[in-house]
């Protein structure tokens, strides 16, 4: 019984691993195509998560909208992406912000950081219900039917939004 406790800690710190590693992967990424990569890593690996916590229903999602959304990030980042001659002026920007990134970064960090070690959580509470494809289903027509319908919203006006700037095109916002 104890070597399935370790077994379940490895799993949980490996998914942590790769949100880590996925998410400084897109930080530090040149590419787009490497950052998006990253992005995936890391939602992927919240979803595993989701799931090894005990939450299937949150890790399907977090697939379907998380990872199915890259696509759309592709799209806005294909669509939107500087020429190689902008990327020299652009580089130049990115330098003089570094300083104001990492105050913004801090500032919103370290009250997050005390706030999740000052907290005194809950135990989870124990696992009830089946995990049947019947049983989602009727639970996200009812239970959790605001939260779906308004990840479809939001994927179709990203939708919508990759589609106008694909009519509109680069060359009328220079």
């Amino acid at each position: 019984m104890i070597f399935y406790r370790y077994v379940a800690e490895i799993v949980f710190f490996l998914f942590i691993a790769a949100i880590f590693f996925g998410a400084v992967a897109s930080l530090r990424a040149r590419y787009l195509m490497n950052a998006v990569l990253g992005l995936a890593l890391a939602l992927a690996g919240v979803a595993g998560l989701f799931y090894h916590l005990g939450s299937p229903f949150l890790a399907l999602m977090q697939l379907l909208i998380g990872i199915g959304a890259i696509c759309v990030i592709l799209a806005f980042g294909i669509m939107t992406a500087p020429r190689p001659e902008q990327e020299a002026e652009m580089l130049g920007a990115v330098k003089r912000n570094k300083p104001l990134a990492v105050v913004a970064c801090l500032a919103v960090s370290i009250p997050l950081i005390l706030t999740i070690v000052g907290t005194q959580w809950p135990p989870a509470a124990v696992r009830v219900g089946d995990f049947s494809v019947k049983h989602l289903g009727e639970n996200l027509l009812h239970q959790f039917c605001l939260s779906f319908e308004l990840i479809s919203v939001v994927l179709l006006a990203a939708i919508l939004g990759a589609l106008a700037i694909a009519r509109i095109g680069r060359g009328d916002w220079e």
